[in-house]
């Protein structure tokens, strides 16, 4: 498990370093989905946020969900981090801080993003801040949630379908 962890972060980051722009071609699964209003919005992402977005997708779709709310939030999850946009090394100082300071790394995501603390308050509030701008521009109220409680604990109620949604969603961004 902590091998395939490696990889998968070593992968990860060789992506994010390597990525060129997505072409009208890669993004044409996200216009099938998103208003354009949306689409504006999925496009202010760097280009691994974008992929990443269309990779969260193409599992939830290869599992035959259709769900517009999910496939909306699917996309959408991470666009809270367009309002600061992340350098590579911070996301590696995230993941890093996660996982050997998980409580730390927590209080670190408070107050603004500025200074050292700034990549985990990012990491933190980038739910809030992408659920606000999907809101404003008219997103339905599910889909806002979805993507305002993606990093979110899962309520005991388990059988909502806010909470299955989520559930799913939770998943398929961990596994991409």
């Amino acid at each position: 498990m902590i091998i395939r962890s490696i990889q998968y972060r070593v992968q990860q980051f060789w992506d994010a370093l390597t990525r060129k722009p997505l072409t009208q071609a890669d993004l044409a699964p996200a216009r099938l989905v998103l208003t354009d209003q949306q689409m504006a919005l999925f496009t202010r992402l760097q280009a691994s946020e974008q992929s990443h977005g269309l990779q969260v997708l193409k599992f939830l779709q290869d599992q035959g969900e259709t769900h517009p709310d999910l496939l909306t939030a699917a996309l959408l999850h991470d666009v809270g981090k367009s309002h600061h946009p992340l350098h590579l090394f911070e996301r590696v100082v995230i993941v890093l801080g996660q996982k050997f300071f998980p409580v730390r790394a927590k209080s670190w995501g408070q107050g603004e993003p500025k200074g050292w603390r700034r990549s985990f308050v990012i990491a933190t509030q980038h739910p809030l801040w992408g659920a606000t701008e999907t809101e404003r521009i008219g997103t339905s109220s599910l889909a806002v949630h979805l993507i305002r409680e993606h990093q979110s604990e899962i309520q005991a109620d388990h059988n909502s379908l806010e909470n299955r949604l989520l559930s799913l969603l939770k998943t398929a961004d961990s596994q991409n």
